[in-house]
């Protein structure tokens, strides 16, 4: 299992242990003093990847180190700081690689590093693209060396593509992303009729289509007197229209009849002229009735037995006439909406009982690991697992069925059977994704032949995400499976960025729209791939700062986000504390920036308070 340190990311496979055969990113050691891992070194390279379909069986690990000719923006000039601390941050985690491949095989692999400045990150080519021969040997050369037998060229040891080759098919962050929106899309559609008390949370999958006119007759919308032509008016009682079974009289010591007509009663069929009947709020109105004066605005005479009107009486006042609000056949929400509790009362108002919607989609959950404790403190090199509690109840808010985790280990065998006996319409993994020893999941995904649609992405954290298109036992097509790193936010990153717009897709929601926000603070960014950092909005006051914030860099008033602390690829301190996470680009950017903002699906229930972590 990944905990986000992984060999595809990491430097050139020219480095002693080869991928997929070095430690896993559980044994590797961690810089302590920077919070981060592998996760946040810089992408081996600028060039775009396909993101088209592949077999999974054609996966191939390792990364590389960009080469003069892979980094045209770098050429000509010496590197900026950020490539300079993601290059000694590649150059501790590759000493580090080196240090374990010596101890694990008594041999010495030196981790040859260029030393100037101007070297850390570009290598020498040859014309083929290959480092030359002055520069780290290839180690299947090294390997050769060993045995006395010939060497193997690049890309013919297996067959699987060169390392440096699979992280040029990392997908672009935006490609990514819409390519699983559009999986989601095209995914068959499913329709489920709904009795009304279960469609809360489902799409519409057709348009609600008014049954009827609303209000499908004359209704009153006040409490008051009803009446016909020009006041004074004859207080007449309606016999039996307001009468209440069993009783005579109402409790309020006046016969039922002076209750005059009530919602859900009948009324006469016509009011004389100049006559006048008290009537409730919602009860029909009769025939030739002209307007509605509020109780409040009426005086009685109860000697003479008249109504009279305190103001002005306007024909039609305080009526809802038939078919105010719509008509029957009138479209009163397209397919796609989102069913609210305000949809389903519109829904019985127009006259259904139940609602023809695309069911939630169904998802597992796998977690891997082997290190993987479920209570209590952490001991013996074992961690709590912070995925298990948290996928689940994130994947429930997007508003899918969830079912309980299934905690696999690292267990090839055990990954195998669960992906191709799911019957869900996702599978979500934690961790596994990388290259090391008992990281399962590629060879998993090969030896079932499923289709790999996206593997890796270029952004920070969670760079070794994937996507894929399982197959079950008795089908070609099976549900989806998103392959989550096992460092708690680069997961996070995965869901924004792979498993929620895909079950928008599947759930029938219309796509996102994107919408952008200033940055309060500079932001800096990876040199070559897009990072996800949380942030928290805040609303500017004239006053100043509030609590920990203080509105330096943005207009007064204006609303901006803050970007939080604690926001490497292990922590969620900062993700705990965030209402979104800011889109950056590579390089970074500066106060006063609007940047894109993927919102966390409790955002809106979120008050906008960040606490101590900016």
């Amino acid at each position: 299992m990944d905990v986000g340190l992984s060999a595809d990311v990491g430097p050139s496979t020219d480095v002693w242990p080869p991928a997929g055969v070095g430690p896993s990113a559980r044994d590797r050691p961690a810089s302590a003093d920077r919070g981060l891992d592998a996760d946040d070194r810089p992408s081996a390279t600028t060039s775009s990847s396909t993101v088209g379909s592949s077999s999974a069986a054609n996966q191939s690990t390792g990364g590389g180190l960009c080469a003069a000719s892979d980094c045209p923006a770098t050429a000509g000039r010496g590197p900026t700081p950020q490539e300079l601390r993601a290059a000694e941050e590649d150059r501790a985690v590759e000493q580090a690689l080196a240090l374990v491949g010596r101890q694990s095989s008594g041999e010495l692999h030196p981790a040859r590093r260029p030393q100037s400045a101007d070297q850390l990150h570009f290598m020498d080519s040859d014309s083929s693209g290959q480092p030359n021969a002055t520069d780290r040997p290839h180690p299947t050369e090294r390997s050769a060396s060993a045995s006395q037998s010939p060497p193997q060229p690049p890309n013919q040891s297996d067959d699987r593509p060169h390392g440096r080759d699979r992280h040029r098919r990392a997908a672009p962050w935006r490609e990514a992303r819409a390519l699983a929106a559009r999986s989601g899309r095209n995914a068959p559609a499913r329709v489920r009729r709904l009795p009304l008390d279960q469609a809360l949370g489902h799409v519409l999958a057709e348009p609600l289509v008014a049954l009827t006119d609303l209000p499908s007759f004359d209704t009153s919308a006040m409490d008051g007197w009803v009446v016909t032509g020009p006041g004074p008016w004859t207080i007449r009682e309606v016999e039996g229209a307001g009468e209440e079974e069993g009783s005579g009289d109402t409790g309020a010591g006046r016969p039922a009849q002076d209750l005059g007509i009530l919602a859900g009663h009948s009324t006469p069929a016509t009011l004389p002229d100049g006559d006048a009947v008290r009537i409730a709020t919602g009860a029909r109105i009769p025939a030739d009735a002209n307007a509605v004066i509020r109780s409040e605005h009426a005086h009685v005479d109860e000697v003479r037995g008249l109504l009279h009107a305190k103001r002005r009486v306007l024909p039609g006042q305080d009526i809802r006439p038939r078919g105010q609000e719509c008509r029957s056949g009138d479209q009163l929400l397209p397919a796609g909406s989102l069913v609210t509790p305000a949809v389903l009362g519109l829904a019985a108002a127009a006259g259904y009982d139940e609602l023809v919607a695309v069911p939630r989609p169904r998802v597992d959950v796998l977690v891997l690991g082997d290190e993987l404790l479920t209570r209590g403190l952490p001991h013996d090199g074992l961690i709590r697992d912070a995925l298990g509690p948290m996928i689940g109840p994130w994947v429930r808010a997007l508003g899918a069925e969830v079912s309980a985790p299934q905690r696999l280990g690292d267990d090839a065998a055990a990954l195998r059977r669960a992906l191709t006996t799911a019957d869900a319409d996702l599978v979500i993994t934690t961790g596994g994704t990388a290259s090391g020893p008992v990281d399962h999941v590629h060879p998993v995904l090969a030896e079932i032949g499923a289709e790999l649609l996206v593997d890796g992405v270029t952004v920070r954290p969670g760079h070794p995400m994937l996507l894929a298109r399982l197959k079950t036992e008795g089908s070609d097509v099976g549900p989806y499976l998103v392959g989550l790193p096992g460092n708690p936010l680069a997961a996070v990153s995965g869901l924004l960025t792979l498993a929620e717009p895909l079950l928008r897709g599947l759930a029938g929601h219309a796509p996102e729209t994107p919408y952008r926000v200033v940055v309060r603070d500079e932001v800096h960014g990876h040199p070559h791939d897009t990072r996800l950092v949380p942030v928290v909005h805040r609303a500017g006051s004239a006053g100043g700062s509030v609590g920990c914030l203080s509105d330096t860099g943005t207009g007064s008033g204006a609303e901006h986000v803050v970007p939080l602390h604690y926001n490497g690829p292990a922590m969620l301190r900062g993700i705990a504390a965030a209402d979104g996470l800011a889109v950056v680009p590579p390089g970074g950017v500066r106060s006063g920036t609007e940047v894109e903002i993927l919102d966390l699906p409790w955002a809106s229930a979120t008050p906008w308070t960040e606490g101590c972590f900016t």
